[in-house]
C-alpha cells in the first residue's frame, strides 16, 4: 500500500489560520505556530466580548435614562421604583430610546413615576 502524505491538507489548514491572523503584529501573522496561538486567543476574546457587549449596552441605557430623568427632577432609582410601583413594565432599552427620541412621552412616564395625576392623561 502506498504511503499517504498530508501535505495538501496541512497547507490548507495553515493557510486558513494565517488568513484569520491577518493584521496581527510581528510573527503572529506570519509563522504558523505563533499564529495558531494568536488565533486561539483572539477567538476567545471575541467570544467573551460578544457577551460583555450586552452589559455595556445596558450601562449606556441606564446612563441615558438617568440623565433624562434627572433633567425632569427625579433620580434613576426613584424613576425605576416609581414605574415598578405603578406596574409599568418597560425595559431599559425602550426607556433609553424614548428618552432620546420622544421626550414628551418620557416626561409623562416620569410624571407617573413621581405619582402626579397630571401624567395620567
Amino acid at each position: 500500500m502506498p504511503r499517504s502524505k498530508g501535505g495538501v491538507t496541512t497547507r490548507h489548514r495553515h493557510k486558513k489560520v494565517l488568513k484569520l491572523t491577518k493584521g496581527h503584529r510581528a510573527t503572529k501573522h506570519a509563522l504558523y505556530r505563533r499564529a495558531h496561538e494568536s488565533m486561539l486567543k483572539s477567538l476567545s476574546y471575541a467570544y467573551r466580548h460578544r457577551r460583555e457587549r450586552k452589559g455595556d449596552m445596558r450601562r449606556i441605557w441606564i446612563c441615558r435614562i438617568n440623565a433624562a430623568a434627572r433633567s425632569q427632577g427625579i433620580s434613576y432609582a426613584e424613576f425605576i421604583h416609581g414605574l415598578n410601583t405603578v406596574g409599568i413594565k418597560v425595559n431599559r432599552k425602550m426607556l433609553a430610546d424614548m428618552a432620546v427620541r420622544d421626550p414628551a412621552s418620557f416626561s409623562q412616564l416620569v410624571a407617573v413615576a413621581k405619582g402626579d395625576k397630571r401624567g395620567e392623561d
